[in-house]
């Protein structure tokens, strides 16, 4: 994948909205829709398809991602990718999408009706009347109003939660490592450290991905620290509370009610928590909403079709530095960054090591993020990993112990946009170039100077001589015209030490190299 994806045949493999399929189709992009698929039909269906849409039913497995020979963009119509294995993907250079806001008003919906039938009790008076029941005194509730709601993930859903019981007068504290206090405190939620928000929440409700970090957020010793009866809601995923200590808080008295959307294990075969007078439960019901799956269907659609189209890319949950080759602006550089990379591996024919990278210039202040992946994807590229692109080369050249490190400087000569600079580590390799219009174009080659910038692009040959052979250069168009290939363009470097580099654009590469390296010191061909 550079940056286009060449999608003709989806395969949506989970019921989503009609205009999913739509939307594809009319986009010229051929639909395969085949819910409910086993596992070993799925295996053989993924084997001819370069897209695949899921919801949450189907299990993106490493096997299924490896069986997959086309396949190059996974699309997760809602919110989490729990159920894709976004490592076995990224390895294998696939990009994962999701939709990251079309379910969020179903999702903060869902949990503020959680927190109004806690405070109510309304699922079990209701369940009571239906036994035929008149039991006023059992069913005491709460008022919201001056109550603390305690918000754990401060992202769409959690700041949507936070507006909507707001207006019912409820008090919103919270917490989440990446919204800022000053982000948080501009939709009115007082950002506090997890100790000082347990002892203050009459209701707590987590809206984090479940990560190793947030698995058992709220646990025996987190409820320990909680005011007695403090009511818990999860509609984000299950395990972020540990649903054991949840069920002895709640026998203790320490958790007064809980509102569970989601559980560890989907249907739960354990059904003492469903079970609990003081729970209510429903299953997995966040995004089932008609508009939320409207919404996703059509999002992860027109996603798919702005990939393949070379317009944008949103949603993306790996291979982020993919999202800014789209960018008119910075794909030319990501293009330099990858040729100097491919250049720099045939000169020195390792992918192992340390390479530095220096940007200069301003314009590329912050291009460190996605110029560095296009360099590992330039050095990767003659490896024996036969799809090495923005989303897969830093994971690749780190197992092959290729480290890359970045550093910036905003000054750049006189008439230069910006400047990209590229070195391997105990060797004299060095190359320096820059972009002229959309073209990447090489200046430097181990501190000899090419006056005539040289473009990036074609089958190029390189190599060094004396500059006072003056015979050479007929003797390689012979070599050339024997080899019937064509002499496109010539450049020739400044003199260095007795020596200067020569630069050939031919029509082809040439076979062998051999014949040549019997005139030149050094000779090497990159296709770029």
């Amino acid at each position: 994948m550079a940056c286009t994806a060449a999608l003709s045949r989806v395969l949506i493999s989970d019921s989503l909205d009609p205009c999913c399929r739509q939307i594809l189709q009319e986009a010229g992009i051929a639909v395969v829709e085949k819910p409910g698929l086993s596992k070993e039909q799925l295996l053989a269906e993924i084997k001819n398809c370069d897209g695949l849409i899921v919801r949450s039913a189907t299990k993106v497995t490493a096997d299924i991602i490896n069986a997959a020979e086309k396949l190059q963009v996974i699309g997760r119509a809602g919110t989490g990718v729990d159920n894709v294995d976004v490592e076995a993907a990224t390895r294998k250079g696939i990009l994962v999408m999701n939709t990251p806001t079309g379910n969020s008003l179903s999702a903060a919906e869902l949990t503020c009706g959680m927190i109004m039938s806690l405070a109510r009790q309304i699922p079990q008076a209701a369940a009571s009347m239906k036994e035929g029941k008149w039991d006023r005194k059992k069913f005491m509730g709460m008022e919201l109003q001056g109550k603390t709601l305690g918000i754990l993930g401060l992202g769409r859903i959690g700041r949507e939660v936070a507006t909507r019981m707001q207006s019912f007068g409820m008090k919103t504290i919270g917490y989440d490592p990446i919204i800022t206090p000053e982000e948080s405190a501009a939709f009115d939620v007082q950002q506090l450290p997890l100790e000082q928000i347990w002892p203050l929440c009459d209701f707590i409700t987590v809206h984090t991905p479940l990560l190793p970090s947030t698995t058992g957020l709220l646990n025996d010793a987190t409820f320990a620290q909680c005011r007695r009866g403090v009511q818990v809601i999860n509609c984000a995923r299950g395990g972020i509370v540990d649903e054991g200590a949840l069920l002895r808080a709640l026998q203790s008295g320490q958790c007064g009610g809980a509102a569970l959307d989601v559980f560890t294990e989907e249907p739960p075969k354990d059904k003492a928590l469903v079970n609990h007078p003081n729970v209510i439960s429903c299953p997995h019901l966040g995004a089932s909403t008609k508009e939320a799956q409207s919404r996703c269907g059509r999002e992860i659609a027109l996603q798919m079709v702005d990939l393949a189209q070379n317009k944008a890319l949103v949603g993306i949950v790996n291979g982020q530095a993919l999202s800014s080759a789209y960018a008119p602006h910075t794909k030319p550089w990501i293009a330099l960054a990858r040729a100097l990379g491919t250049v720099l591996h045939a000169l020195t024919q390792r992918v192992n090591g340390a390479v530095q990278m220096v940007t200069h210039g301003s314009t590329l202040q912050k291009a460190g993020s996605y110029l560095t992946p296009a360099v590992a994807t330039g050095l990767l590229k003659e490896s024996a990993q036969k799809n090495v692109n923005l989303v897969n080369s830093l994971l690749l050249a780190q197992e092959a112990g290729l480290k890359i490190t970045t550093t910036h400087s905003d000054r750049a000569p006189a008439g230069e946009e910006g400047l990209l600079q590229l070195a391997a580590q105990g060797t004299p390799t060095m190359l320096v170039g820059s972009v002229q219009g959309i073209i990447p174009v090489l200046h430097e080659l181990n501190g000899a100077v090419f006056k005539q910038r040289i473009p990036l692009t074609g089958n190029l040959l390189f190599y060094k001589s004396k500059a006072s052979n003056a015979s050479l250069l007929t003797t390689v168009i012979g070599l050339l015209g024997k080899a019937k290939v064509e002499l496109l363009s010539y450049h020739h470097s400044s003199t260095l030490t007795g020596e200067e580099w020569s630069v050939l654009s031919l029509s082809s590469p040439l076979q062998s190299l051999q014949e040549l390296k019997q005139h030149v010191t050094e000779a090497v061909q990159v296709t770029l």
